[in-house]
């Protein structure tokens, strides 16, 4: 399956055959504002949707679905609709194995149309990768690694980064991961994307440079 060319048209932008987004929100609030009208439209038309939220905001998250015209109850029961707890997906095991999780995820995309889906709309709240447990410093790696994935798909990804809990290197390095992204509630195309094999050539470099620096000291 490849990629088509098939345009989509939410967050004051049209998505085209790039289709592994960063989205750059002030807040939970502003991140259901700007999206809801891209996972709503997913739902008319009848896509799979697969989220991963915090587990701590997993009710509230539904209750924003339902508030945005969503009936989640149906959409849980026919298996259109899967929100996931962070445990569940990329810290399943306590821990974040960026293999295994790519493997997975990939798994996610290939589920879709093997149960009928045209499409699927995942989306991610990429808060997981502050939780103080082993391998999320794995987190930009495996972001360009995610873009040897995507394109083999129909599929809409979109990462979600808060900007208030995130480090300005992380949010940077996020931002060159990203074939597209939402900034100030508008999508477009990322002009700061670096392919894969250029970018895991550059944090090979920069872990060369940390670990002499280390010996050095």
């Amino acid at each position: 399956m490849v990629t088509t060319d098939h345009s989509v048209q939410f967050a004051g932008g049209m998505l085209g055959r790039h289709r592994h987004i960063c989205a750059f929100f002030n807040g939970i609030d502003e991140e259901h504002r700007v999206l809801r009208s891209f996972i709503k439209e997913g739902f008319d038309q009848g896509d799979k949707v697969f989220h991963l939220v915090d587990p701590e905001l997993r009710e509230d998250h539904l209750k924003r679905l339902a508030e945005a015209g969503i009936d989640v109850q149906q959409g849980i029961d026919t298996g259109q609709l899967e929100v996931r707890p962070w445990q569940d997906a990329p810290l399943r095991g306590g821990r974040f194995d960026q293999d295994t999780w790519l493997v997975s995820f990939e798994q996610v995309l290939q589920s879709g149309p093997a149960a009928g889906y045209a499409q699927t709309r995942f989306l991610a709240q990429m808060e997981w990768a502050l939780v103080d447990l082993p391998g999320v410093g794995d987190l930009i790696e495996f972001e360009t690694r995610v873009n040897y994935v995507v394109p083999k798909y129909n599929d809409i990804v979109i990462c979600a980064y808060d900007l208030s809990k995130f480090g300005a290197s992380v949010v940077m390095d996020a931002l060159r991961t990203h074939p597209a992204v939402i900034v100030g509630g508008l999508l477009q195309e990322n002009p700061f994307f670096v392919p894969p094999d250029q970018f895991l050539l550059e944090l090979r470099e920069r872990r060369s440079v940390d670990k002499s620096e280390r010996m050095a000291t």
